[in-house]
């Protein structure tokens, strides 16, 4: 039988022999790799979520002309728009305004592409439909309660645009409820809007929905800003501090739960394997007595510290993507990416935590005098 054999049969047998206390050891070491590989997948996996949820809010990112320029071009507003990482963005909607009167009394329509409001301002309740065919538009709560509009209700928009005066007859698919400033407004299709004020291709803002940290949204202001002079990029602070704030939290807590899970899992393998070399005193001083080294005993028990740390690891990094799993459900109702990278590092994590665990034993066990362990004492 060669060294290496003897040496996973002796590793075997003392595992066997103490299958009670290694069953505890082993378990601790199974739930900490769950805790650590469900934790760390959340962990990545947060900014993603949260970005997620946080567009529900509202656009994050803003393009406006610069300048004295009052307003952008369509050929500028789609350059802008094809510099934003296209798998970030979730919605993205142009917008352009114009002062009009319903019944001699003054309100503020504006003109967008629809579609693309609905994805960058989900939190919009519409009371009623959204505009579906040309003449219709959305009204804003406080614009309905002022001239007493109702959804199918027909009212007419009046005022003076680019070739003169108009006189446009509107009806109500919907009123508008956000809570802010676009309760005010009148909402229509762009189309709709340009033939109305009689002038097209041009836009006063952009707004974008974008799932990416402050970072990124910073370096893409920039990038934008210095291809393009005449746009004027921004973030919404209001949305991006925010995000920022709550996702450093998060993932400080998260952070912070993990090393104290690691730590318990230090103390309860080095509590466990400390009672093991106790059992064992006779053994070992028998063992060093007949001529067994140091180097051999360290190894022996390196050896159960390493087996438990991986057949641990492994079984704590299948539980932990479930565990991952159940909360990206049951949290955010969307479902958790695996990374097999995860499952490596919750392996390596598991064994180098054996290991450090297993040094007082070890010293403990290297430090056995057989002359004194052998005389009973």
């Amino acid at each position: 039988m060669n060294k290496q054999r003897f040496y996973l049969k002796m590793t075997a047998s003392s595992l066997v022999r103490r299958k009670s206390r290694m069953l505890v050891a082993l378990l601790a070491v199974t739930i900490g790799a769950t805790i650590l590989s469900g934790l760390v997948t959340i962990y990545y996996d947060i900014p993603r979520q949260m970005g997620r949820e946080f567009r529900s809010y509202g656009a994050n990112f803003i393009i406006l002309p610069s300048g004295n320029t009052a307003s952008m071009s369509s050929q500028l507003v789609e350059k802008a728009v094809s510099l934003l990482p296209q798998e970030m963005v979730t919605g993205v909607a142009p917008y352009r305004y114009h002062l009009v009167k319903i019944n001699e009394q003054p309100f503020m329509a504006a003109g967008t592409d629809l579609a693309g409001a609905k994805k960058t301002s989900p939190y919009w309740f519409v009371q009623g439909r959204w505009p579906e065919t040309k003449g219709e538009a959305l009204i804003g709560q406080e614009t309905a309660n002022v001239i007493r509009l109702l959804p199918g209700n027909t009212f007419t928009l009046t005022g003076t645009g680019a070739k003169g005066p108009f006189s446009v007859d509107v009806t109500v698919s919907g009123i508008l409820q956000t809570g802010g400033a676009e309760e005010a407004f009148v909402f229509m299709d762009l189309s709709d809007f340009e033939a109305m004020v009689g002038e097209g291709g041009k836009i006063d803002v952009i707004e974008c929905s974008v799932s990416a940290s402050t970072a990124v949204l910073e370096n893409l202001a920039q990038e934008i800003g210095k291809t393009m002079p005449e746009l004027s990029p921004r973030l919404v602070k209001r949305l991006t501090d925010s995000e920022g704030a709550v996702l450093t939290k998060l993932q400080a807590l998260v952070a912070l739960v993990t090393i104290i899970v690691l730590l318990l899992i230090m103390i309860c393998v080095a509590t466990t394997m400390m009672a093991v070399v106790a059992e064992r005193r006779r053994e070992i001083g028998l063992r060093k007595a007949l001529g067994a080294s140091n180097k051999s005993l360290v190894m022996e028990f390196m050896g159960e510290g390493i087996f438990l740390g991986g057949f641990g690891g492994i079984l704590g990094a299948a539980a932990g993507y479930g565990f991952a799993q159940a909360v990206g459900l049951n949290v955010f109702n969307r479902s958790i990416a695996f990374n097999p990278l995860f499952v490596l590092l919750t392996l390596a994590a598991s064994i180098i935590i054996t290991v450090l665990a297993c040094v007082i034993p070890v010293r403990n066990a290297a430090d056995v005098d057989p002359a004194i362990v052998l005389r009973g004492e």
